[in-house]
């Protein structure tokens, strides 16, 4: 090895090693968070990680344990992002047919306060709960997903629900600015664009809980009709 010194060569071996090790820690990490979760049985849930990305596999029993086991993840330190593909296996005593689900389904929305009556329209094929209408506010169409997610039966939710344009948008992205300001973000870590009702978030955080805060923050501000959340994670 003619050239190197010796700490070239302690380099040039444990830089894979490290690189192993971080991937191991991490999906340890997440297997040890989704046995510390009491709303996820983590025996059938396989975890795999490389360079912060992670895949989720196996199945649940249920939507919501589905839902709880990448939040899990996400929760975990160095996670970049999260790959899901865990499947919804109902338990045999668990037999809700699409009507039933539809009915049920229904009778959650009517009695939620949140949810304008009539304003969000069903379908189910095979357990999947499609969601669609127009509403006022984000946190509508939020809180009909949330009310649906948790039925027995129900193995997936697509939300097609969408917010009602307003004429004046011209201040949403100052407005987003300022509802930023007011909290712990730093301005200059976050990014606002916006077109229309169109809002685009872009920069980087710490965490997923300050990305889902950030986006949270986009989706209050009047005249917001959609977000691209693409902060990253680092």
């Amino acid at each position: 090895m003619l050239g190197m010194t010796p700490f070239d060569v302690v380099l040039i071996i444990a830089t894979p090693e490290n690189d192993m090790f971080d991937d191991k820690s991490l999906k340890q990490a997440i297997l040890d968070e989704l046995q510390w979760e009491p709303s996820v049985n983590a025996a059938h849930i396989g975890v795999t990680a490389h360079n912060g990305v992670v895949t989720l596999t196996g199945h649940v029993e249920s939507y919501t344990e589905k839902l709880a086991a990448e939040k899990a993840a996400r929760r975990v330190n160095d996670v970049k992002a999260v790959a899901e593909e865990i499947e919804v296996q109902l338990p045999f005593s668990v037999k809700h047919g699409d009507e039933e689900i539809a009915a049920a389904a229904l009778d959650r929305l009517k009695w939620d306060s949140s949810i304008p009556t009539g304003a969000v329209k069903v379908k189910v094929e095979k357990g999947w709960v499609t969601l669609t209408g127009q509403i006022d506010w984000h946190y509508q169409a939020a809180s009909a997903v949330s009310a649906i997610r948790g039925l027995w039966g129900v193995i997936g939710v697509s939300d097609l629900i969408t917010v009602k344009p307003r004429p004046n948008t011209s201040a949403i992205r100052e407005n987003i600015l300022k509802a930023l300001d007011r909290s712990w973000f730093d301005p200059a870590t976050i990014n606002v664009t916006a077109k229309g009702g169109e809002v685009k978030l872009t920069g980087t955080v710490n965490s997923w809980y300050e990305r889902d805060e950030a986006g949270s923050a986009a989706w209050a501000a009047p005249g917001t009709t959609s977000v691209d959340n693409a902060i990253h994670v680092g």
